[in-house]
């Protein structure tokens, strides 16, 4: 990169807050990401959880070459056969438990949630939505209904009308759920709020409850999903099956993707009364299914599921301190907590410049983003560590 690009950027590329990082990216390979003076910088984010398999997998890189050679874009989805999206559906199916194999592919996890939506409103006739406050399923307008978080919300006002919210966690909310419910959206493990775990059964009652009633239990496997909680999806830590699954984010190996998942029976009901319930030009996409296909083969057929678990540990073991309350999640889904936002901030923002990337949650400012590649090693688990703890001792010292 031979001329510095961030006034391009600021000018000509919309932003998305006043204040991006603005690190100018000139390459980047395994856990490390490098800029245009060829700093390296230790990638604890991976692309907010995208880039399961670090940066440049060759097995990735290679399945996307050689699908290059044969064909990319051919055809809307649906109307042809195309070989990398037939097989990663068929291998996503045989790996999801009864009723789940039937696999709809869209562009990004917003488009996911909005297919599945709708698709609970198909297969019940029904219109009402539940969420839960603090929720985020995506940011599109269907998406953002069911976001928990009005604070977001207003400036686009009105969204989709009947949608109610319970809080997480809150067993009393369950009975919100009634005859008159589409289906409930949830966070196997609730994302930017800060990476809240069910506890005390949460989701199984809800799971009752829904069957009680005849609603849908949508599952958001966005952020769990793939290995990082140390299954393939999040929900198979709780004994429960949804209705409908969400996934997009670690599916792709860092390319942008998403599916909703359903039984066959239901998801067929969108191909009439009326035909075409949902259609997407670019969902399915030749090039990323084949990086899907050879990540889920990655993540599948190594030990980088029970080892995320192995590296959760590590982690635990690594961060104590006195400005670390403590640290949620499971997994490479984790979140150091600290006693405020001001502290979060200061301390992302140091360990950028120190060569450490971590990052933040949307709704809980005090946590501490840490959702490293799967393929993290511990040699990078301790560096990066050490590297946070000394940006947090020095906030005491002063």
């Amino acid at each position: 990169m031979d001329q510095p690009i961030n006034s391009d950027f600021l000018r000509y590329q919309a932003q998305t807050s006043p204040y991006p990082l603005g690190m100018q990216v000139a390459y980047a390979k395994g856990s490390y990401i490098y800029d245009q003076n060829q700093k390296p910088y230790l990638d604890f984010v991976a692309g907010v959880s995208a880039c399961a398999l670090g940066h440049q997998h060759p097995r990735v890189n290679d399945a996307i070459k050689k699908q290059l050679d044969s064909y990319s874009h051919v055809m809307v989805y649906g109307e042809y056969a195309q070989g990398p999206a037939v097989q990663y559906c068929k291998l996503l199916a045989s790996l999801l438990p009864s009723p789940l194999d039937k696999v709809y592919l869209v562009n990004s996890g917003t488009e996911a949630c909005e297919g599945a939506l709708k698709l609970a409103r198909r297969v019940t006739g029904r219109k009402q939505l539940i969420s839960c406050y603090n929720a985020y399923h995506g940011n599109t307008m269907g998406a953002m209904s069911v976001m928990g978080f009005e604070e977001r919300k207003t400036p686009f006002l009105p969204l989709l009308e009947d949608v109610d919210f319970i809080t997480f966690n809150n067993e009393a909310d369950i009975q919100k759920i009634t005859t008159q419910t589409a289906g409930i959206i949830l966070e196997s493990i609730q994302g930017g709020a800060g990476f809240i775990q069910p506890e005390n059964n949460f989701l199984r009652k809800v799971r009752e409850r829904c069957d009680e009633v005849g609603a849908l239990l949508i599952l958001d496997e966005i952020q769990p999903g793939f290995g990082r909680t140390g299954k393939l999806f999040g929900f198979e830590h709780f004994g429960i099956v949804p209705d409908i699954i969400i996934v997009g984010k670690g599916m792709g190996g860092g390319m942008p993707v998403g599916a909703f998942i359903a039984s066959e029976a239901h998801m067929d009901l969108l191909s009439h009364s009326p035909k075409l319930g949902h259609i997407t030009t670019f969902g399915g996409h030749p090039v990323i299914a084949a990086a899907c296909l050879a990540t889920l083969q990655e993540i599948t057929e190594t030990q980088l599921m029970q080892q995320a678990l192995e590296k959760e540990q590590l982690f635990r073991s690594l961060l104590k301190h006195p400005l670390i309350t403590e640290i949620r999640g499971r997994g490479l889904m984790l979140a150091a907590m600290t006693p405020s936002a001001e502290i979060t901030d200061k301390a992302i923002l140091a360990c950028q410049d120190r060569g450490l990337i971590l990052f933040w949650l949307l709704f809980e400012g005090k946590a501490i983003r840490i959702t490293p590649p799967l393929t993290i090693s511990e040699s990078e688990i301790e560096e990066g560590c050490r590297i946070l703890l000394e940006v947090l001792d020095e906030m005491v010292d002063r």
